[in-house]
């Protein structure tokens, strides 16, 4: 069996002739800053390219970290795509409304972008479940609207701190307020249509794992399109990312694991993390 790096170039390559483009593979369980330094690199071999397409995995993320990574690609391609052949939830959806092009899967999956607050017992809820508490309690106990809002407000305050409510807050303004920036750095957005997309993405599904699919995305203006040959190359290399990134791979849950990969035709880089050590790792092609 070849190893990972020479099946990764090798389906690179396959996709950059069939593209007519220069090809980048992002995956990585948490898109973060750590990631930046690495990318940069990697964006600094590339060089300016006309077109580049993001071969792109993962889960979600911090925020801002998304923000950034979108920003560093769009400065070093005039035509941006993500191919997208899987995961693409939480904030790597948001990545990709920088696109000029998304090519998507038909098992692609992304997710609505509502943040998300850790309770202290481990519990996670969205933003939409805190502005929604009146909504429920009028259809539900039949509260009229003004006694649910003050009920609400209220018991919620009671549960929790009044300043964390409002960090929840500023925390939905700072996606929305990315999300836009994002959406004006492709060719050709339009202003109504990006409008009703952040609304959509942001408060118009009723979970925050709720699987989007890209003909939904489409429907809400997003630049989707379907390729039967590039799906089938990047899946290929879905099907490799999918076995060597994710804490899931590991023996035990002391051994090291591959949390991030970044890969060209070039050369391929995956990032080790170990339970014991603070820092990762990045590591140059197969080594263990």
């Amino acid at each position: 069996m070849p190893a990972l790096s020479a099946s990764l170039q090798h389906a690179i390559t396959m996709l950059e002739h069939r593209r007519d483009s220069t090809v980048l593979v992002l995956a990585a369980s948490h898109l973060d800053f750590e990631l930046l330094p690495a990318l940069y690199e990697q964006c600094r071999l590339l060089g300016q390219v006309e077109r580049l397409d993001v071969v792109l995995h993962g889960r979600g993320g911090v925020v801002n970290a998304a923000r950034r990574i979108a920003l560093l690609l769009r400065r070093h391609a005039r035509h941006l795509a993500f191919i997208v052949p899987y995961h693409c939830q939480s904030s790597a959806t948001l990545l990709t409304l920088c696109a000029d092009e998304i090519v998507a899967g038909e098992l692609a999956l992304f997710s609505p972008v509502d943040p998300q607050l850790s309770g202290a017992d481990g519990s996670t809820f969205s933003g939409l479940d805190i502005k929604l508490f009146g909504d429920m309690a009028a259809s539900w106990f039949g509260l009229d609207a003004e006694q649910a809002r003050n009920e609400s407000v209220a018991l919620l305050c009671n549960s929790i701190f009044p300043p964390s409510l409002t960090a929840f807050y500023r925390s939905n303004l700072e996606i929305e307020q990315i999300a836009r920036e994002l959406l004006a750095t492709r060719q050709g957005g339009s202003g109504d249509s990006d409008d009703r997309l952040v609304r959509q993405l942001m408060a118009g599904f009723h979970s925050h794992n709720y699987a989007i699919t890209g003909d939904e995305l489409a429907a809400l203006g997003l630049p989707i399109r379907r390729d039967t040959t590039t799906e089938d190359l990047a899946w290929t290399i879905s099907t490799l990312l999918q076995e060597t990134v994710g804490g899931a791979q590991r023996a035990s849950e002391d051994a090291p694991w591959f949390d991030a990969l970044l890969a060209t035709r070039e050369a391929v880089k995956r990032r080790r993390r170990h339970a014991e050590a603070l820092a990762p790792l990045w590591i140059d092609g197969d080594a263990a």
